[in-house]
């Protein structure tokens, strides 16, 4: 299962740090990501692949989900 993270409405750097949190409290854990801003996506994306993480999007209506494994 896993960790839901709703970033929602927040605007960068805020859901790259809610991600970077849940990433360094269980780095073997997927994260799925909530955001409704394209630059969020974006930059959520960079920032996981430099750490070695695996991502997919899925955007639906103008939110987008992002997934994120190891």
């Amino acid at each position: 299962m896993p960790n839901v993270i709703d970033a929602r409405g927040r605007s960068c750097p805020e859901p790259v740090i809610m991600t970077k949190n849940a990433m360094e409290s269980n780095p073997s854990e997927p994260i799925q990501v909530l955001v409704d801003a394209h630059v969020a996506v974006e930059n959520i994306k960079r920032f996981a692949k430099g750490k070695g993480y695996k991502v997919e999007v899925e955007e639906n209506a103008g939110e987008y989900t992002l997934n994120i494994r190891k």
